[in-house]
């Protein structure tokens, strides 16, 4: 089994001699990214200075690794911000060209990081919306800058950000013949791995809930595969089918989190289940003489896609929650596997195999405007990011020796780059922002 948007990125700028707000706008067209600048912020409390640098460092990448903005090197700079009450002197970054500037101070009392900032128009010559202020750990300054680029981010592009969110994932290290594999957690670009499970058992297709505190994910502990339910934060868990004789696999949330749906494998047969969280009933929702697997609800949680061999090939199917009549979405050649519905709901992302080549794709919920994204030697497992506009996924290479890593690609197929981990990692799951 083998695991798998459509739309145009574009940036239409506000043009440089009038007062229209500034704003990336998401159209038909590739423009170059928007050239910005961000100031080391500014260090209002001694022994702040670093902290100040990483924040606004972790704030430029954050917008940098989106593809849509381009950082002006500091050496560029005719004037800096050395107050972040002072007057922005405008006429200096419009020198540079910067048409977006990010103003910012930091603070630390005890063990408490307060960060504020604000984005001005450069060209508008006015801030765009209000100034904020947010507070956190000083261990979590990370987090904080990734909710400033967040903000700046929705500011300029009219969407919601992705930047502060995490990824689990399956971790992976050894020879392609001896792989051993665990279940791990970090943030979107990669910081601040923490290992949630050993490398005794094989482990697979972790997925978040939608409030990000657990974890549904399948184990080969007792030699069969099992899903298991795990809380984050303690990593306590919980097998959740296990019946004598069965295999179940595959599993992931509904948009409320009350209810999983999964496959199950009994007498040579894999059908798709649904299960009631609360009281552990499973309600049977395909009954084919093939094998239906990878479900994945919408996002009004009405309807699940999924793949099934029905038709003789893997192919990409939709139905209603509860059961019933299921519509086949693939029309053209090739094998189609684990799709995974977009947050907006206008895109099914899924893994095809044609000609000898993997790719990452994209469709439309009933099956049109279908665009591959990426093709290699083995690209499999779609994960959304919370905005609906980046996609990870994982890429094995060729050969004997071979490894497989994490890349993230948006969803026109730009901006293709790998996802940095210690070793090697593959079946990503995207948590909602914030989680």
């Amino acid at each position: 089994m083998f695991r798998t948007l459509f739309v145009l990125i574009a940036m239409l700028f506000a043009s440089l001699a009038s007062a229209a707000p500034l704003r990336i706008e998401i159209t038909d067209g590739v423009i170059e990214p928007m050239p910005f600048a961000a100031p080391t912020f500014v260090a209002e409390t001694p022994g702040s200075e670093q902290l100040a640098q990483d924040i606004a460092n972790v704030v430029a990448q954050d917008l940098i690794g989106s593809g849509l903005f381009r950082r002006i090197p500091e050496s560029a700079f005719i004037s800096t911000i050395t107050s972040f009450s002072s007057p922005i002197q405008f006429s200096d970054w419009k020198a540079i060209n910067a048409q977006a500037l990010i103003s910012g101070a930091v603070s630390v009392s005890g063990q408490t990081v307060t960060v504020k900032f604000r984005v001005y128009d450069v060209f508008a010559n006015q801030e765009m919306g209000t100034g904020l202020k947010l507070s956190g750990s000083v261990d979590g300054w990370r987090r904080m800058g990734h909710k400033v680029a967040d903000a700046v981010y929705s500011r300029i592009t009219g969407e919601g950000g992705y930047f502060d969110s995490r990824v689990v994932y399956v971790a992976e290290t050894g020879s392609k013949g001896q792989r051993r594999k665990r279940l791990a957690i970090m943030d979107y670009d990669g910081a601040n791995v923490t290992y949630l499970t050993d490398a005794n058992n094989l482990v697979l297709a972790p997925r978040f809930s939608p409030t990000g505190d657990r974890i549904l994910y399948t184990s080969y502990e007792t030699g069969f595969p099992r899903i298991y339910l795990m809380d984050v934060g303690t990593t306590n868990r919980r097998v959740l089918q296990n019946t004598l004789g069965t295999m179940s696999f595959a599993p992931r949330f509904s948009p409320d989190g009350n209810t999983i749906v999964y496959s199950l494998e009994q007498g040579g047969n894999t059908d798709i289940y649904s299960m009631n969280l609360s009281t552990g009933q499973s309600v049977r929702l395909t009954n084919d003489a093939s094998i239906e697997t990878a479900p994945s609800f919408s996002p009004d949680g009405r309807q699940i896609v999924f793949e099934s061999d029905r038709s003789g090939t893997q192919q990409l199917y939709i139905m209603p929650a509860t059961g019933g009549t299921a519509k086949r979405i693939s029309s053209q050649s090739g094998r189609y596997g684990t799709p995974v519905w977009s947050p907006r709901g206008d895109m099914i992302a899924f893994t095809k195999q044609s000609k000898g080549r993997f790719h990452i794709g994209v469709m439309r919920t009933d099956g049109s405007q279908e665009r591959l994204l990426t093709a290699s030697f083995l690209d499999e497992g779609p994960t959304w990011s919370p905005n609906g506009r980046v996609i990870m996924f994982s890429r094995e290479t060729q050969g004997a020796s071979g490894t497989t890593n994490l890349y993230s690609v948006d969803v026109s197929g730009r901006n293709l780059k790998p996802v940095p981990t210690p070793a090697g990692g593959s079946d990503p799951a995207w948590s909602p922002l914030g989680g």
